[in-house]
């Protein structure tokens, strides 16, 4: 099961956690070469997110733990112990980290000192009747996006942890996990759905801007921007590419 797919600029390298000869091992891999370049073990059970930035990597799993890795090294830079079920990510600027557990709860630690605790702790929403299944910053750092297996993605301040939005209108008639994402310039939140189209909010007035359809009739699992350009990722049983509309003249 692959959890997050990251390409370094430098280098056609990807991350995956991909059972089943070790289950709970973490493995990167080079698609230059199809092979594995390390592995990273630690965790004893499911993992549960995973997040990259540079030559740092974050893990989250049932085992109630939250490692830190650099990839240049097989061994575990950083343990948190949590209470509950962690998800985790990055800020954009590679400064801070956050870490959703238990479906309630979102802590930020500075990267410096994690191990000193989170500087800052909220509790944007009191889940009932979903669990949290991914958070996100946006690029400009100033939002956090949480994603569930039911119908709601959540929208929070990043400084203060608001609640800034509830975007409900997605179909998840199946309970299953659906990504959600900030365009390139955080100013929309793309997210798929189990009646195979894709929802666009805008990220300030909140308000529903679109409904994507390219012939899905399977879920929209995974929605994610190209970081550079204006374009869009979507896929279910399968893949779609989405680039705005061009006049002709600049085609």
């Amino acid at each position: 099961m692959i959890l997050m797919l990251k390409i370094k600029k430098s280098a056609p390298e990807e991350l995956e956690a991909l059972p089943p000869k070790d289950l709970y091992t973490i493995r990167y891999l080079s698609l230059h070469d199809n092979k594995y370049i390390r592995y990273f073990t630690g965790h004893t059970k499911k993992v549960t997110s995973l997040s990259a930035l540079g030559d740092s990597l974050l893990s989250s799993s049932l085992d109630k733990s939250v490692r830190l890795w650099d990839v240049r090294s097989p061994n575990c830079q950083g343990l948190i112990a949590e209470t509950g079920r962690p998800i985790v990510c990055f800020d954009p600027n590679g400064v801070l980290f956050a870490a959703a557990v238990n479906s309630n709860e979102v802590k930020l630690f500075d990267i410096r000192s994690f191990d000193k605790g989170p500087f800052n702790t909220f509790m944007p929403y009191k889940e009932r009747n979903s669990d949290w299944t991914s958070i996100k910053f946006s690029p400009d750092g100033k939002m956090i996006l949480i994603s569930t297996n039911g119908s709601d993605v959540h929208l929070v301040d990043a400084y203060n942890g608001g609640s800034l939005s509830t975007f409900a209108s997605r179909v998840n008639s199946k309970g299953i996990p659906l990504e959600a994402s900030f365009s390139p310039d955080s100013q929309f939140v793309f997210s798929g759905s189990t009646d195979g189209a894709v929802h666009v909010w805008n990220s300030e007035s909140c308000l529903r801007e679109a409904v994507l359809h390219c012939g899905y009739t399977n879920p929209v699992h995974c929605v994610q921007f190209n970081p550079k350009y204006m374009m869009l990722v979507t896929a279910s049983t399968q893949m779609a590419f989405w680039t705005p509309p061009y006049p002709d003249d600049e085609l």
